[in-house]
């Protein structure tokens, strides 16, 4: 580490010459951080005892850097109007007060100005009087979403010490774009409460002293410089290129790791976002970052969120929730009293979109009148863990209060340590789930469907097996919400658009409908995160992995084989053949992978049943012609329960339930020779059908209220 600088004290900073114009002085020295026109802008953000580390961190940092530096603080006008001057004596930089149009230039320090927000636009600051009162203003947030947005990947920020959150909402702007991010290590902050809110977000790449933030800086700053850096070449057309080999390896950590593909996302932001993990560890090639996420399952942790970070906040797009409100007031007024009103918000992040149909619904619900009984459920679901326990504790930084109204504010937001709760209310109608909207069954007879900004990161091969798989899964008249950058091209005969700029649509019923809607996105394998350590199973049940002719091979089971699933006798699906969509739903609350609550509701009984006389006699059992409804009508079904007796350490313990679709006889259909069934003999066999379906149903429940301990 290099020592400190001695302390110094130089002039204001010169006006900001024109883009033209020389540098007046000596000749330059190398900078520290590369040279080039694209230079790292860093945000400096502190509050409450940041000037102590701002001090160690100019007395560690280079005489030219190469680096824009700006301080932004929530100092008032006294006693420190004079900031600039204070730092002034802690570098040789030249330090100076942000003006409106100033250009920012490397190896320059800029000060926010006293009650002050700034922005960064195009390379310039700009100085903005706060709408906020005191007491509410996040200054930090504000720039840092502004830097990320103006410079990128060239953006970085250190959150010093301080009191409050302000920045924690930022920082994450500035990772979604693939900034560096450094917080202060608390133990070292005079006041923690930044850091540690930092630190919370799981964003922070680096948590140090200030005295060794410089050095990180320049490494980033000198990557960034380096012709290519780490960035990854598109995908090889060459299946034994390195590049293409080493990113089905890294899917395949994941996968492993978590359960979840990413095989089937776009690759550019998949190359961008390994991109970044690799420049924060400063490691070059590929294959040695293959090795480090083999020696460090938390990296590959690290990198699975970060490949799932979204851009979302309440509201977003005010025009697109206010022209949906619109569309849904009727759809309330339609529905029955005492009726539910059905929605699903797939790849929901950190919560603050569904929450804000919540309240838009809750809304519709006030100006549709008391006394009709509507219910509300939301379904909110996502594939990472951590955005799910986020969103459902509902508690959000004070910088919310930007994006909602001071109406929804008070009427679904309370006030808590400095934070934003959602309401009881409002969260007691939302149900969080973890759930793949690649390969779980979808929810159904939903009233709204909101899927915004997540089509944009899949491939197109997988939006086009999603967007029917949403036409099956809404009502008849259902809308469907996306994103302003999502389409619906291919797929007009579906939906009927209402707003095209905000992508808002109505479920259409057409005569080509039923037929697109058989193949369902849900030829699963597995479901990693439920077999890796089935409770129940013995240690021999574990999978760790399999070769490449065992995943072909399940690949075509699943093609050319009844859909299926291996359950414990409690129900506890391990193993997926097969698409299982038309037969199963996912339940709601929390919970794992159960055949008898993921159960369709006309399957339910007769599943159980097959089940409880399977385990009763020990035999396998058949149920001919169980009725299911789909989207092209009703569906015969053979329910078959057979016992797996292999492997041998397992016999007894698992059992099969396979699905077999059968024809189904069409009413109505007049004989046209001797050889065909007359109608009065379909009508009676379709009666007699019917009442056996009730028989047996009768006597499931029968036996298993008979079998109940109670």
């Amino acid at each position: 580490m290099k020592p400190p600088l001695p302390l110094a004290v130089a002039p204001a900073a010169p006006p900001a010459p024109t883009p033209t114009a020389a540098p007046a002085g000596p000749t330059p020295q190398p900078r520290a951080g590369g040279g080039g026109d694209k230079f790292p802008v860093v945000a400096l953000c502190g509050s409450a005892g940041s000037l102590e580390a701002l001090e160690a961190f100019f007395g560690a940092l280079p005489e030219r850097p190469g680096l824009a530096l700006v301080v932004v603080t929530h100092l008032g006008a006294t006693p420190y109007s004079q900031l600039p001057q204070v730092l002034q004596n802690f570098t040789p930089l030249p330090v100076a007060e942000a003006t409106d149009g100033l250009r920012v230039r490397p190896d320059h320090v800029y000060v926010i100005p006293p009650d002050c927000d700034l922005s960064l636009l195009h390379g310039c600051l700009f100085v903005l009087r706060p709408t906020q009162p005191p007491g509410h203003r996040l200054p930090i947030d504000f720039f840092l979403e502004s830097l990320a947005k103006d410079v990128g990947a060239r953006a970085a920020c250190i959150i010093f010490s301080g009191l409050g959150a302000d920045g924690s909402a930022g920082l994450k702007a500035v990772m979604e774009n693939f900034g560096l991010v450094v917080a202060q290590d608390p133990a070292t902050a005079a006041f923690d409460a930044m850091p540690r809110a930092a630190l919370a977000t799981e964003f922070v790449d680096f948590a140090l002293a200030p005295a060794q933030m410089p050095a990180e800086l320049l490494a980033y700053a000198g990557r960034l410089q380096m012709p290519g850096g780490n960035r990854l070449p598109p995908p090889q057309k060459d299946p034994n290129a390195q590049p293409a080999h080493a990113l089905q390896k890294i899917f395949l950590l994941i996968r492993q790791r978590t359960g979840h593909d990413f095989s089937l996302y776009k690759r550019n932001t998949i190359f961008r976002r390994i991109e970044r993990r690799m420049n924060a560890h400063q490691i070059k090639g590929f294959a040695h970052y293959v090795r480090y996420l083999q020696e460090n399952p938390s990296e590959v942790e690290q990198l699975f969120r970060e490949l799932l970070i979204g851009v979302t906040r309440f509201f977003r797009d005010g025009a697109a929730f206010d022209s949906l409100q619109e569309h849904l007031q009727p759809l309330v007024l339609a529905k029955e009293p005492c009726s539910t009103v059905r929605v699903w918000a797939p790849g929901c992040s950190t919560g603050e979109e569904v929450y804000s149909l919540a309240m838009l619904l809750l809304e519709c619900f006030d100006a549709a009148g008391p006394g009709r009984g509507l219910k509300l459920q939301l379904f909110a679901t996502d594939i990472a863990p951590d955005a799910i326990d986020f969103a459902r504790a509902g508690r959000y930084p004070a910088a919310v209060a930007a994006d909602v109204s001071p109406a929804r504010l008070a009427r679904f937001f309370q006030q808590v340590d400095g934070h934003y709760q959602i309401r009881k209310e409002v969260r007691d109608v939302v149900v969080f789930a973890l759930h793949d909207v690649n390969k779980d069954a979808p929810f159904t007879k939903l009233d709204l469907l909101c899927c915004r900004n997540l089509l944009i990161y899949l491939s197109a091969e997988l939006q086009k097996s999603l967007l029917p798989v949403f036409h099956y899964a809404l009502r008849p008249g259902g809308i469907l919400f996306l994103g302003p950058s999502e389409n619906l091209t291919g797929f007009q005969d579906l939906f009927q658009p209402l707003n095209g700029k905000w992508k808002i649509s109505r479920r259409l019923e057409t005569a080509a409908a039923p037929a697109r809607l058989l193949n369902f996105p849900f030829a699963m394998s597995s479901w990693p995160s439920v077999v890796a350590h089935p409770a129940a199973m013995p240690p021999t049940a574990a999978h760790s992995g399999a070769p490449f002719a065992d995943l072909v091979q399940k690949n075509l089971l699943a093609a050319y084989t009844p859909p299926a699933v291996v359950i414990t006798p409690k129900g506890e699906i391990l193993y997926v053949n097969g698409r299982t969509g038309k037969y199963l739903e996912p339940a709601p609350g929390v919970g794992g992978l159960n055949l008898f609550e993921m159960a369709r509701d006309e399957l339910r009984v007769e599943i159980s049943g097959a089940v409880h006389r399977a385990l009763q006699t020990k035999a396998d059992v058949t149920v001919e012609r169980v009725r299911v409804a789909t989207a092209a009508g009703p569906q015969a079904l053979r329910l078959s329960v057979r016992h797996l007796g292999a492997p041998e350490a397992l016999a007894g313990l698992l059992l099969l339930v396979v699905f077999e679709d059968q024809p189904t006889p069409r009413r109505g259909r007049r004989a046209k020779d001797k050889d065909e069934t007359p109608a009065a003999d379909i009508r009676d066999a379709v009666l007699d059908q019917e009442l056996q379906y009730t028989k047996r149903r009768l006597q499931t429940t029968v036996e298993e209220m008979e079998g109940s301990p109670e």
